[in-house]
């Protein structure tokens, strides 16, 4: 049964998954969890949609619905890496089959990364850039019917990830966190520095 939350910095009401457990500090904008072992949210191309397919969507999720119209949802993401594809993530929620992802992953080489995954009935997964440290800048926009993923090292300036499109008017997506450990027995995950803005997003380009 999922619990509800409330964290200061963001607007509306967060509800975990069933069975996962989120520490909310709201003064410091913090979120905590670890993720459960052997967990995901991915859909395997390879296999699409048929009754074999490799289908995990097992993580452990924080998600609440946001205003509607524009806005910037932010944090830094620091994950204790220990093994393949351990992620702390910024989500997008509509189903099990309509969902996106930007990640702050443990690649197959042993690098942090910047990685994002946009489901439509199965997933895609696209690399971005590797990390020195533990820590990232997350940052997902919703501008007019798309979304803008940006990542940053600094918190201050950020690189377009991703822009697409993947809500309708009639299926708004959740928005919130994720922590994953799809070969491993788990890891830590810490959002904090969380910031959510209704301010609209410019320029996705010009690193602001």
């Amino acid at each position: 049964m999922s619990t509800h939350q409330q964290l200061a910095a963001v607007p509306f009401e967060l509800a975990s998954s069933e069975g996962s457990n989120w520490e909310i500090d709201s003064d410091a904008a913090t979120v905590r969890t670890t993720a459960h072992p052997h967990s995901d949210i991915f859909v395997d191309p390879a296999e699409g949609v048929t009754a074999n397919a490799q289908t995990l969507l097992n993580a452990a999720t924080l998600l609440g619905s946001p205003p509607a119209g524009d806005f910037q949802f932010s944090a830094r993401v620091s994950v204790g890496f220990s093994s393949t594809f351990d992620a702390g993530v910024l989500l997008l929620w509509i189903d099990e089959r309509h969902w996106a992802k930007l990640c702050f992953e443990y690649s197959p080489q042993g690098r942090p990364m910047v990685v994002s995954v946009v489901n439509r009935g199965v997933a895609d997964d696209a690399n971005a850039f590797t990390v020195d440290g533990e820590s990232v800048w997350l940052r997902v926009s919703r501008v007019g019917h798309t979304t803008a993923y940006h990542a940053s090292t600094d918190g201050t300036t950020w690189q377009m990830i991703r822009y697409f499109a993947l809500e309708d008017p009639d299926r708004r997506a959740l928005i919130g966190f994720e922590a994953q450990s799809p070969t491993g027995e788990g890891c830590a995950v810490t959002f904090d520095e969380v910031r959510f803005t209704q301010n609209r997003l410019t320029d996705i380009r010009d690193g602001s």
